[in-house]
């Protein structure tokens, strides 16, 4: 959709997130895409930085528990207080399984690998989705382009060239760490599949709420089997205030952010998030956190985000990213 050149105005802005809970189409000013945009890359960039401080001294499950049972239940409220329709069993049952897979793997694995893993080689590795997605195409019995093929190559020898020793040196990540990582990341790319033809809420806001709730409370569930919450737990004022920002920028603001970009521009515009996350994490976790990046790190990320970008252009992402940029600015 092409953006429109009408002055915004707080009722503009009201419309437009009561059209994201009910469902419908919104329009946006060329600069409503560029804060939107922003958000998307800054912020979620910025939570793996977030979550590697919550961790600290917060139970990594109990935290995503916390994280999408509040922010579940905000976002479910407002939608329905918005117009959106009450959710159907079957669609409940549709929330249940992308929940279970995005949220309770996908994310419960990286809060755990926080603890193991800097937040910007985190980053990195988590944007292996689409490689994960290639691979199970291929177990479909699709038969990917040769580039495709080429770029799943090369983004695996940059996640080899990261996590395996080279003779007497030691891994440059925890290789628990990243065996984690690669089981979430390949968790949340089967939850993404499913989630295409999955009878979910015509309102996409309302469908990531339902999300949340099955997803943080099949956390708080694993969080009590362990044992994580003990009346010797000391939660730091930095843990806290991440859990926070978590909850509020990363949950609520990024993921509607995110749904409402999908109703304005091209999804493989908005799909570029995944390259620019890693490098904002990075950044974020040097200047913020002071965490190293070894050269032999650094070569790494650079083959894998290379091999990511392959996949894409192979299905021709890059071409409509260009175009929908185009259209964003006329």
């Amino acid at each position: 959709m092409t953006a429109t050149k009408r002055p915004t105005s707080s009722t503009d802005a009201g419309s437009a997130a009561a059209s994201l809970a009910a469902g419908t189409m919104a329009s946006a000013t060329q600069w409503q895409l560029v804060a939107g945009f922003l958000v998307v890359y800054i912020v979620w960039g910025s939570t793996y930085l977030a979550i590697h401080w919550g961790v600290e001294s917060i139970p990594p499950f109990g935290m995503g528990a916390v994280r999408f049972l509040f922010a579940g239940s905000i976002l479910y409220v407002w939608c329905r207080a918005h117009g959106a329709e009450k959710p159907t069993a079957s669609q409940w049952k549709a929330s249940a399984v992308i929940g279970t897979l995005l949220l309770f793997v996908g994310n419960g694995a990286v809060s755990w690998a926080s603890q193991r893993v800097p937040s910007g080689l985190t980053s990195v590795l988590v944007a292996t989705v689409p490689l994960w997605l290639v691979l199970c195409e291929l177990w479909q019995g699709k038969r990917p382009d040769l580039l495709k093929v080429l770029g799943v190559l090369i983004g695996l020898a940059g996640v080899a060239l990261l996590v395996m020793p080279t003779g007497a040196a030691t891994a440059t990540v925890d290789p628990l760490g990243a065996v984690v990582l690669a089981c979430g990341s390949l968790s949340w790319t089967i939850g993404s599949l499913y989630s295409r033809t999955a009878r979910q809420s015509a309102s996409p806001a309302l469908a990531i709420a339902m999300q949340m709730l099955v997803g943080g409370s099949l956390l708080l569930t694993l969080s009590l089997a362990l044992g994580e919450w003990t009346p010797e737990l000391h939660v730091t004022a930095r843990s806290a205030a991440s859990l926070l920002y978590l909850i509020v920028f990363g949950s609520l603001i990024g993921f509607s952010t995110y749904m409402w970009l999908l109703k304005v521009a091209s999804p493989a515009a908005v799909g570029t998030y995944a390259y620019v996350n890693p490098a904002v994490a990075v950044m974020l976790g040097v200047l913020l956190a002071g965490e190293r990046v070894p050269a032999r790190a650094v070569a790494a990320m650079t083959v894998i985000l290379g091999g990511v970008a392959m996949v894409s252009i192979a299905g021709g992402g890059a071409r409509r990213m260009v175009t929908a940029m185009w259209r964003a600015r006329r």
